[in-house]
């Protein structure tokens, strides 16, 4: 671990401040997860990150089960446990079967509008751009509006991925593994 959790005496009124964005009951070093509370090492880095990844999250026009098919495909290739240990959840609750998720793994997917998402995450983390072939078909199902959401969706889950990484942040199983 790079960058340790904020210790719990250290939480000041500047790390609640930039914790606003998130519900009051989790506002708190126990109950704020890992990843949160590392980044409140940084408390003006943190809200500002909060307000652009609850945007992802909750207000993006992807449908959600969507988004989760690209955040763990962005998970698995960077293989970040963190990233993935959360979004397996979420993604179940999305819509993703067991299936759906053995697949994206393998970079496949039984829906060819899937597969697109897929590929569509495959270029954008290999070479930062879609091709054009990928974008028209993307095109066929997502609005402008969703197509920006898409790409940022991307972007802002890599730097994520990167972070966590980078960081050191482990996942909520490897601490229950750790006290087991």
């Amino acid at each position: 671990m790079r960058v340790a959790p904020l210790p719990a005496d250290q939480w000041d009124d500047a790390v609640h401040g930039a914790l606003r964005m998130m519900p009051e009951e989790r506002r708190n070093p126990v109950d704020a997860g890992n990843a949160v509370a590392t980044f409140v090492n940084h408390p003006d880095l943190t809200r500002s990150y909060l307000t652009f990844s609850f945007y992802l999250l909750t207000r993006s026009t992807l449908p959600a089960r969507l988004r989760e098919l690209a955040v763990l495909r962005i998970a698995h290739l960077t293989e970040c446990a963190y990233e993935w240990d959360e979004h397996v959840r979420i993604g179940k609750d999305a819509g993703l079967t067991d299936d759906d998720i053995a697949a994206l793994v393998r970079g496949e997917a039984p829906d060819a509008f899937d597969r697109t998402v897929l590929t569509a995450v495959d270029e954008l983390v290999g070479s930062t751009r879609i091709s054009d072939p990928t974008w028209s078909a993307l095109g066929e199902r997502m609005d402008t509006r969703q197509l920006m959401d898409f790409v940022f969706t991307i972007g802002g889950y890599h730097m994520l991925a990167m972070a966590l990484n980078t960081f050191g942040v482990e996942p909520a199983s490897a601490q229950t593994q750790e006290e087991n």
